[in-house]
């Protein structure tokens, strides 16, 4: 070997190496952690919002057809939907006597569910708090139909507005 010494070269890391990867990669993972639950939560309020304004569209379009003569209404009636489920259930088409038993006004295909409320059993209608028309914006209550809707969740958003009062 001429002299020459032959140098052994190991391939691998050293303990060191790996401790200083595994750190990195831990600090990273903690900074992730905050990030996913805030990209969680900012799904499930986009869910909100798009739920709120489907039921409020359908309230409206349900008044609507009442303002037309498409819908019956009573004179002590406001005109808007006595429950959520009028909405999907469907109500009688007035305008079409000939067929009173078969023709009917469906407003909503599904109730969408407050995506806030903790139980998934719970029937969709009963996620929602219920506003009527007789009721004060600040105070809502339930009363003999539905004005409005609010989520039943005592949490705030993202934007520092609770969820309630969306």
């Amino acid at each position: 070997m001429n002299g020459r010494m032959l140098i052994a070269y190991r391939r691998g890391f050293t303990l060191i190496e790996l401790v200083v990867v595994v750190a990195i990669v831990g600090i990273l993972a903690s900074a992730m952690f905050p990030l996913a639950d805030v990209v969680a939560r900012r799904a499930k309020e986009s869910e909100l919002r798009t739920a709120l304004r489907t039921i409020r569209e359908g309230i409206d379009t349900y008044k609507q057809y009442v303002d037309e003569g498409k819908i019956e209404k009573s004179i002590e009636d406001t005109g808007y939907p006595k429950s959520l489920d009028d909405l999907v259930m469907g109500v009688t088409d007035i305008t079409k006597p000939d067929q009173m038993d078969k023709a009917k006004i469906y407003i909503l295909r599904k109730l969408p569910r407050d995506p806030m409320f903790p139980d998934p059993k719970v029937p969709a209608a009963d996620t929602w708090g219920k506003r009527s028309y007789a009721s004060p914006p600040d105070n809502p209550e339930e009363g003999k139909d539905v004005f409005d809707v609010y989520s039943l969740s005592d949490k705030t958003g993202l934007n520092d507005v609770p969820y309630r009062e969306w």
